[in-house]
């Protein structure tokens, strides 16, 4: 028993990196059609942001937009991984308390079910990095070496 204990171990350790290349994958492209949405409207998505009572509705869609544009590259390419978790769980933060929380958990209420699942996604590349298929990897590598 220990030695398949051992085994499935080994190989749970062995697929770390290609977990979390796919959780930045599925990250990206969630990211992507939002971004593109708020982009395509920036009035309307303005008049809807006013609407909630968020501060400077025009610029927030705009910031928005751009992080979660921004989020879409740099997630897919593993670059400055940490660093655009930040403002993208701020995001979904905001989008869970304003906007899904009243809806209750299930997506299909438009509850805050999926943002919260990308809240944790984004919080464990926070936490553990973008993994070694990454080009903040090659990059720590290089500067390891030197």
């Amino acid at each position: 028993m220990d030695r398949i204990i051992n085994l499935i171990n080994k190989a749970a350790e062995k697929t770390g990196d290609w977990a979390l290349l796919a959780m930045r994958l599925t990250l990206a492209f969630g990211f992507f059609d939002p971004a593109i949405k708020k982009f395509d409207n920036i009035n309307g998505t303005a008049e809807w942001f006013a609407s909630m009572n968020y501060p400077l509705p025009t610029v927030n869609v705009i910031l928005a937009a751009s992080f979660e544009f921004a989020g879409f590259f740099l997630l897919m390419l593993g670059l400055l991984t940490r660093y655009i978790t930040i403002p993208l769980m701020f995001i979904m933060l905001v989008a869970i308390f304003t906007v899904h929380l009243g809806n209750g958990f299930a997506a299909g209420d438009n509850g805050f079910e999926i943002p919260f699942y990308y809240l944790v996604m984004l919080f464990i590349l926070f936490s553990k990095g973008p993994g070694r298929f990454s080009i903040d990897a090659a990059v720590i590598d290089k500067y390891k070496e030197a």
